[in-house]
């Protein structure tokens, strides 16, 4: 494991962020924020933020590189031998939230984490994914980024992306309400075999395939008449996205834990949500139909 080379995958997470911040520009037609920053405990980043857009109501694309000298508890939850150890985490975070209710809120992640100790091989591993959140159910959209997310993986094993998914599945549960965030994708995390090359290359290659898996269905989508009613519908469900990251999600909490920069760790949160008291879709509804048919785990491709 000493052949660690965090200069190639910083440089890489650098140039994948700007990519995509290019590519949704196009779609949006207006510029996302380029704000970078320091941490006073060490590292830094930058954060591309997009707000009230034509396409695109909020969208964040972060890029940071973090260090430490002790491992927030979070990171040492399921690895205790590594508390103590000087640390540092690198990675691309993005949440889009389209105006349009038809298009779907999308999420990806790509990143990578190194603990290290004076006289011992550094320990590293990778992890990330992608996944979408629609609020009304499009089977061929479902279909589409689930075949991009497979496609992403099975130059590597076609053991891969079953796996991924299943554990994009479980990971993206909300265990208080009992359903799916969304129609999943692919996650994984604590990747370090066979080799660095190797766990660098699915990073890269789930990172890189992001665009192709989500741009054309936000294309397909962002045009779509809709009314109050949609638009009140994406607001609710747009709830479920908060209670996720603030409750459940380990990025987060990581960030929050290792005295993140607040602004750029809750990038995610949607500009615009409603909450319900013990609300119910309509049967025959488009509303039913995504608890129905959409948030549920399924065997898309």
């Amino acid at each position: 494991m000493s052949n660690v080379d965090t200069a190639a995958v910083k440089e890489y997470l650098l140039e994948l962020q700007e990519l995509i911040v290019e590519r949704l520009e196009q779609v949006d037609g207006k510029t996302f924020l380029r704000d970078s920053w320091e941490r006073p405990e060490g590292g830094g980043g930058r954060s591309c933020l997009l707000e009230e857009g034509n396409v695109i109501e909020r969208g964040g694309v972060a890029f940071s590189h973090v260090k430490g000298d002790k491992m927030p508890p979070s990171a040492t939850a399921h690895r205790p031998e590594l508390a103590g150890r000087q640390w540092e985490a690198m990675g691309v975070s993005l949440v889009i939230h389209p105006r349009n209710p038809y298009a779907p809120t999308t999420h990806a992640n790509v990143r990578m984490f190194v603990a290290t100790k004076e006289g011992e091989a550094p320990v590293f591993w990778f992890g990330g994914g992608m996944d979408l959140t629609p609020y009304y159910g499009f089977e061929e959209d479902a279909v589409h980024f689930h075949q991009i997310c497979k496609n992403s993986l099975d130059p590597f094993g076609e053991e891969l992306h079953p796996k991924y998914k299943k554990w994009c599945d479980e990971y993206f549960y909300l265990k208080h309400r009992k359903e799916q965030r969304g129609v999943g994708g692919i996650f994984f995390d604590d990747l370090n075999t066979p080799d660095f090359d190797t766990a660098f290359a699915i990073q890269q290659s789930v990172g890189d395939h992001f665009l192709s898996a989500y741009v054309p269905i936000l294309e397909r989508r962002m045009n779509t008449p809709y009314g109050e009613r949609e638009r009140d519908f994406q607001l609710y469900r747009r709830g479920r996205y908060v209670e996720f990251n603030l409750v459940i999600d380990r990025g987060t909490i990581f960030g929050l834990q290792s005295n993140g920069r607040t602004e750029s760790i809750l990038l995610s949160m949607p500009p615009l949500v409603k909450w319900r008291y013990n609300w119910q879709p309509e049967p025959g509804t488009p509303e039913a139909e995504l608890y129905e048919k959409f948030i549920v785990p399924r065997e898309w491709v």
